[in-house]
Order: structure tokens, then sequence, then C-alpha cells
């Protein structure tokens, strides 16, 4: 005999956002996938089943959940950060088997923004199953890249940086090793081992010679090392170039530049892209589609200095920012900043931001902030 549970809206609140607290722990595996978590709760409101979304091409967070409750899920309310799937991908719609189920219910926080996967809602409306949505902030924010990236052909981009409380990175003379503390790098590293892409420009690699690779961490995948290098100068010295076989390095060049570079940079493994330029620019726009189309790249990490990171910002691409904070002051006017040459005239011209979260790494403060609000939600009340 099936139960109808009340409708309470701060129950679903409660139920997406531990789902969502699921399903990050797919990051890293489940892109270009979305990140999704489910949670299955009996008539008598107890977890009896749940799950996430662990890699691309395995099963859906909606599957491993129902799997783990068993016959449990006859009855009982599935609540998934995502309108569950409606068409045959890389694995079966997750519609037939929450009908297979039993499922009584199912409730929802976003709509599926890919074409061929929504209306799995109206589908099991249809096999005579109670939907309802329930939008919230945490399971919007893990929808956005993925949403961000099939509105626009563009990787998400979160920009990282540690500065000094009173906002520089380096001394004025360079000097920058180490502003954060040790628990804030091995959180770089675990990051760098969770995106596809590490991006950073030709004056950081000239200036630091960094590897840019995940190390002492999990790697869940391998990023490839992505050069901002209009005039194709990365050396073949570089720990980039040199480690060019253990994970890819792309550069970006102008179409200005010497093929001899070019060529010499190819025969070393390294892939060069020259795209569209404007102005004797590169456009950075047009060359991370490229990247997301041709190299699958949907997650980007920028490690760089303020002059790339100043351009992704008055070009609109960088997404969020991770700012760790460390607990030292430099007072001086010509050490590094982590951006410049914006220059707005008033406040009102200032870049707004969203603080998303905040937490302690040892001595240092890691502040997480939305630098666009990725709208993804549908407001028809579906």
């Amino acid at each position: 005999m099936s139960v109808t549970l009340p409708v309470d809206a701060s129950v679903d609140r409660h139920w997406l956002d531990r789902a969502a607290r699921l399903a990050v722990r797919g990051h890293g595996g489940a892109q270009p996938n979305p990140l999704v978590g489910c949670i299955v709760i009996d008539a008598a409101g107890c977890v009896v089943g749940s799950g996430y979304h662990r890699r691309a091409g395995g099963p859906h967070a909606e599957i491993t959940a129902m799997e783990t409750a068993d016959d449990r899920a006859a009855g009982s309310t599935l609540y998934v950060t995502l309108e569950p799937c409606s068409h045959h991908g890389r694995t079966p719609p997750c519609t037939e088997a929450i009908v297979t189920a039993g499922i009584e219910a199912v409730v929802y926080a976003e709509a599926d923004p890919h074409p061929q996967a929504c209306g799995g809602a109206e589908m099991l409306r249809a096999a005579g199953i109670e939907v309802r949505r329930a939008p919230t902030t945490a399971c919007a924010a893990l929808l956005a890249p993925f949403a961000y990236r099939l509105g626009t052909g563009l990787p998400w981009i979160t920009a990282k940086w540690a500065q000094t409380l009173d906002g520089r990175i380096a001394t004025r003379t360079g000097h920058s090793q180490w502003i954060s503390g040790e628990r804030s790098r091995r959180l770089v590293h675990r990051e760098r081992g969770r995106v596809d892409a590490i991006l950073t420009g030709i004056g950081t690699v000239k200036a630091d010679d960094p590897l840019l690779t995940a190390r002492g961490v999990r790697r869940r995948r391998v990023a490839a090392r992505v050069v901002v290098d209009p005039k194709g100068e990365l050396s073949l010295d570089s720990a980039l170039v040199r480690t060019a076989n253990e994970a890819p390095v792309i550069a970006l060049c102008l179409s200005t530049t010497p093929s001899p570079r070019i060529e010499r940079l190819r025969k070393h493994g390294v892939h060069v892209n020259i795209g569209s330029e404007t102005a004797g620019r590169l456009n950075l726009a047009e060359h991370f589609k490229h990247l997301s189309s041709e190299h699958s790249i949907a997650t980007m990490l920028v490690e760089a200095g303020p002059g790339l990171c100043s351009a992704l910002l008055k070009e609109d691409l960088i997404n969020e920012l991770a700012v760790f904070v460390a607990p030292l002051l430099m007072a001086d006017e010509h050490a590094a900043p982590p951006l410049r040459g914006i220059e707005p005239a008033t406040i009102a011209d200032t870049t707004t931001l969203t603080l998303r979260a905040h937490h302690r790494r040892g001595p240092d403060v890691l502040m997480r902030y939305a630098v666009r609000e990725a709208d993804t939600r549908d407001n028809s009340g579906s």
C-alpha cells in the first residue's frame, strides 16, 4: 500500500542540499557531465539509498541510489539535484529505472538544460509518479558549469591566487614562495587533479618555470597545461615542455608567430593552437571554445599573473574566483597585485562578486566567489 508524503518545501530543500553535498564527490570524475547527487527516503522519512555520479559513462546518481535502496525503493521518495534523464545515451534513461523500482514521488532541483536529456519530469508524471521541483542555491551552483558550457561552448573557468591581507601576490622583486600555507597548497594540487586544464601565461612560465601538475594527491584526471603564448616563446627547456609526454601542453599562439618556433614546439610534443585574433591580440574566447570542442576541456583552473587574470576578467571569461588570503602584510605599493589595469571611475563600475563559501586552511582563509551568476532556473513553476 502506497503512502502519500505531505509536501514540505523546507524538507525538500533539506534533502536536496544533502544530495548536493554528495554530488560534489564526483568532481573530477563526472565531468563533462554535470555533478548529480541523489537520496532515497522511505515513507518513515529514513534514508534507504544514496548515490552520486562518479564518472562519465558510469551509472547515474539515481541508479546508484536505487541500487543501494534495493527493494526498499518501492513506495519511497527520490530526491535528486537534476531532473532525471529521459534518453538513451551512454547509459539507459533513469526515468525507466525509477518507474520499474516503484518510486512513489520524485523531487528534483534543476531542470535538465540538455535538449536530448530533458523531459524526464513529464515522463514520470505520465507514469503516475508524483513529481515536484524545489530549486536550491546549492543545486543551481552544481549545475552551473555544465549549463554554462552547453549554452556558450566555453569551459567553466576558475581563477585562483594567494594573496596577503593587503592584497599582494608577490613582493616588488617578484618573490612569492610561499604566501599561502602548506594546507592551501595541497588543496590547489587536489584541484589540479580534478580539472581538465590549467591555464597560465608565458610571463608566469618565464618567471617561475612551473610544472602545473598535481603532486602528492590522488589524481582523478590529468589536466592539460595551457599557455597563452602569442609569440611562441615557450622554451624547449621549460618544465612544461620537458614533461609534455606526461601531461598535455597546449600553446595558444598568434598567426604571426614564426613558423620555425611553431614547428619546434610541435616536434617536442606541444599542441599549438593558432586561432582567431583581434587587433593583433589573441581572441581568448574563440581559443577557449576550441579547447572545449576539440580537446574536451570543460573545466579550467587559472594560475597566472595579473596581466592574464585581468584580461580574462575584462573579457568576462572568469566564472569564479578561489582566493587564499594569508595572514601577511606587505605594505608596499609597488608589490604585485592580483589584478591591474581595469581602472573603474566609480564604485558602481567595479566588478560585483557573490561569496559562495569560505573556510580556513590552516592559517589561511579560502574564499570562493561567483563572478557571474549563471541563472539556469526555469521559473515556469514546473
